[in-house]
């Protein structure tokens, strides 16, 4: 995890500000991350937080939706999440999974604070779920986005953003580059995930935010860019569906 690299956050957060990243979204993935997250935002001025429970998360740990929207009350929570579907690695009846996804959608409705989704292998069901609760009434974004250009139709067409991660800069990643290719640039976001999936030319080391800029560089090449106008768009992008961090 980050706090185990040298330097811990504190480093990671100063390198990332050394290299022109004015703004660092800390994302939760239960309930003690919760706290974590929120406390890494108020050390540090240039970091928010969101809070929500990942879908892998083991099944009895549950927020209410009230018990969602009071973590979200701090002043520095800017979004829901990480809440949505995983198929790939947790099986059997996944009703409990959907239910969870529900209640961070009608918090964040509720909230007026953007969702943060994760879909592996569920793409169908995350998607239905989103269009059938109204989720375009809190917005959101599809986060470290690995579908296909139907998926990436679909959240265009409620208002969701694309968040792009370190995966499009791999060979493999051949279907993902297509869709980077199509996706109208006002509506797309970059990120790291960190501390996973680093983007070549790190792959397969720690991620860190100051890698982000290797994702920048490679869509920029990709579409025909320049890298400037990808930071710069996709900055706006997020100031944009976050406004409180302008």
């Amino acid at each position: 995890m980050l706090a185990d690299e040298p330097g811990g956050i504190d480093a990671m957060v100063a390198e990332a500000t050394d290299n022109g990243i004015q703004h660092i979204l800390c994302i939760a993935i239960d309930k003690k991350s919760c706290a974590e997250v929120k406390a890494i935002a108020d050390t540090f001025p240039q970091v928010t937080a969101s809070v929500g429970i990942h879908p892998n998360v083991e099944q009895e740990e549950q927020f209410t939706v009230e018990q969602l929207i009071a973590e979200a009350s701090h002043p520095k929570v800017i979004a829901i999440g990480e809440t949505g579907l995983d198929y790939f690695r947790s099986e059997g009846d996944l009703e409990w999974q959907r239910e969870r996804f529900r209640v961070h959608i009608e918090a964040a409705k509720q909230t007026q604070k953007p969702l943060i989704i994760h879909t592996r292998e569920a793409r169908q069901d995350t998607m239905a779920i989103l269009e059938k609760e109204n989720a375009e009434k809190a917005g959101g974004i599809i986060h470290c986005f690995t579908e296909n250009w139907e998926t990436a139709q679909r959240a265009l067409d409620i208002g969701f953003y694309i968040s792009l991660s370190g995966i499009v800069t791999f060979k493999s990643a051949k279907e993902l580059q297509d869709v980077a290719k199509k996706l109208p640039l006002d509506r797309i976001l970059i990120e790291t995930d960190s501390p996973y999936l680093a983007p070549v030319p790190h792959r397969g080391k720690t991620n860190k935010p100051v890698f982000v800029k290797h994702v920048a560089q490679f869509l920029a090449e990709l579409r025909g860019d320049t890298v400037e106008n990808i930071a710069a768009t996709t900055t706006a992008n997020f100031q944009r569906l976050f406004p409180t961090t302008t």
